[in-house]
């Protein structure tokens, strides 16, 4: 059903979707609890013509439980969804499935663009024969990624919706992540911290194909033409080559 209304596209993004549910539960639950105790106590106590107001202290036993044991409970709830909570960012954050060497992509945020550069047909990422492109990613449907992340600028923040992967791209750092897409099309990459006046504007798109299709896209974009323009580039200070053309 979930599907229907949002589009997951990764491994862990129905764990994710789950987390939030359990949250909304949860919280909904007892925003409705309380809610409802709040009008039904305005209602059963509300000022009546010849009833005097009573003045209570709160410590009465009898009245106390009312507290004491919906604390005991919402304690019991947290600890609930803070055990999700860790199992998701255990799986999301403090895992790195293995993945091959050609499946290793770098992520490059800049003021305001996404930039990637990701192995040519020799598999290997750094090499004369790497791909490089700006707002546009292609990677095979079931196969597992992991990315570098860095930043040229300023903190920006790398986030794919329908993958349910959001990561800030810090200044001086090198982050690694990873995704696994699990169904193909085309899904908006967003920049999720604002990043300056063109923040709006840096948008992408990350494209999921079957393992065929990611061939003819690697051999279209693999110009051996393009090898002594990729060799000569020089790595700025964040470690990432400059990019001299888009190719797409």
């Amino acid at each position: 059903m979930w599907e229907r209304y949002i589009t997951a596209a990764s491994t862990y993004a129905h764990r994710v979707d789950l987390l939030f549910i359990l949250i909304a539960l949860v919280v909904g639950f007892w925003l409705l609890a309380a809610e409802g105790m709040m009008f039904w106590l305005i209602f059963r106590f509300r000022a009546r013509d010849g009833r005097p107001t009573q003045y209570i202290t709160g410590e009465e036993p009898h009245l106390k439980r009312w507290i004491s044991i919906p604390h005991y409970i919402i304690i019991l709830c947290d600890i609930v969804i803070l055990a999700g909570a860790i199992s998701v960012w255990y799986q999301i954050k403090q895992t790195m499935p293995p993945a091959n060497p050609e499946s290793v992509v770098r992520v490059i945020g800049q003021q305001w663009a996404w930039s990637f550069q990701q192995p040519g047909p020799d598999g290997v990422l750094d090499t004369a024969d790497d791909i490089r492109t700006v707002g546009e990613l292609h990677v095979v449907v079931n196969n597992t990624y992991h990315f570098e992340l860095l930043s040229r600028d300023v903190i920006h923040s790398f986030a794919v919706p329908a993958f349910r992967l959001k990561q800030d791209a810090l200044p001086g750092r090198a982050i690694a992540g990873w995704f696994t897409p699990n169904r193909v099309g085309t899904y908006d990459i967003q920049c999720t911290q604002i990043c300056g006046i063109g923040h709006a504007m840096m948008a992408g798109r990350i494209i999921v194909e079957t393992p065929k299709d990611h061939a003819a896209w690697l051999l279209r974009n693999s110009s051996p033409a393009a090898v002594p323009q990729q060799a000569a580039a020089a790595p700025d200070e964040t470690g990432a080559t400059t990019m001299a053309e888009v190719r797409r």
